[in-house]
């Protein structure tokens, strides 16, 4: 599990566009914080809670400099219908090869639904240099983060 001051984990996916281009976390490194916001899966009550939260409060994340990315294990298609049906602007990134999720130490099972591999609710704040300088990880995946903790750690960082 990937903690506060630890080195963030690099990694390549694709973005959840109609495009579907690539997306490097190394790119977006160095320019102002990075959120970081992995979720179970789109179109499912508590994620579409969370990432509409995150939409609600990106003025306040990009005022502060902070670029927010949301991750989960859902094809580009399914990430791209699911900002345009939540009025999402910040771009969500398709880990379908999980390396990111195992990379933070997120991966889990939920036989009883079917879902295996994807991400546990997660948040993370990277610094310039690309350290975690927040971490939330959900004791339960139906739990959201405590947004004004992360904002406040998006403006420290």
């Amino acid at each position: 599990m990937v903690s506060i001051g630890d080195t963030a984990p690099v990694f390549t996916a694709t973005k959840g566009t109609s495009d579907h281009e690539e997306f490097d976390l190394g790119d977006h490194l160095g320019d102002g914080p990075v959120v970081l916001a992995f979720f179970p899966g789109a179109f499912t009550p508590p994620c579409t809670n969370e990432m509409v939260a995150l939409q609600g409060r990106l003025d306040d994340f990009e005022a502060a400099g902070a670029t927010v990315f949301g991750v989960s294990a859902d094809s580009p298609f399914s990430q791209g219908a699911f900002r345009e049906e939540h009025g999402i602007e910040f771009d969500l990134v398709s880990d379908m090869a999980g390396e990111a999720i195992r990379g933070y130490g997120l991966e889990m099972d939920i036989p009883e639904l079917g879902l295996y591999g994807i991400a546990n609710r997660a948040v993370f704040v990277l610094d310039d240099e690309g350290t975690v300088a927040y971490s939330w990880v959900a004791d339960d995946p139906t739990n959201e983060p405590p947004y004004d903790d992360l904002l406040d750690a998006v403006v420290a960082a």
